[in-house]
């Protein structure tokens, strides 16, 4: 008489992975205040690495080097060809010196050789969230934090 081996099938045991991986997923999104909050505070990340990359290539370069932030277009530039897109769902505000627009209502931060910014602040907010990411202008350092959307 042939016993049938005791266990669990490989369709079962993928099933409930499947199954914990969706709830872990889901917990996640919960916790850090849902998927659209991801959304600002992974594009409030990726501007601020953008701006880090500015400020390390005007350094290595000798050169003056500039990013530019289009809030109507959503859309920002870094030097060597670097872009890219801010969701349209995200509303955008930039503060920063008028000398270096390079058009009405576009903004800039110039970057200088010896590290220095003519610094400025975006400001990504969606609903009740809101991220600054800020350059100061005597150091050029980036740093991002968390901020509410009707504080100045």
């Amino acid at each position: 008489m042939m016993r049938r081996a005791r266990g669990f099938t490989l369709l079962e045991v993928l099933l409930v992975v499947g199954i914990v991986a969706l709830a872990a997923t889901l917990a996640a999104g919960i916790v850090s205040g849902g998927f659209r909050g991801m959304e600002l505070r992974s594009t409030a990340k990726e501007l601020a690495a953008n701006l880090r990359y500015t400020r390390a290539r005007a350094i290595s370069t000798g050169q003056p080097q500039q990013f530019t932030i289009d809030p109507d277009a959503h859309a920002w530039t870094a030097p060597n060809g670097r872009d890219g897109e801010i969701p349209s769902r995200l509303a955008i505000e930039f503060t920063g010196a008028r000398e270096v627009e390079p058009v009405q209502g576009q903004g800039a931060i110039r970057f200088f050789p010896d590290g220095a910014a003519t610094g400025g602040r975006i400001r990504l907010s969606l609903d009740e969230a809101a991220w600054d990411v800020d350059v100061a202008w005597l150091t050029g350092e980036v740093s991002l934090s968390r901020a509410e959307p009707g504080d100045e």
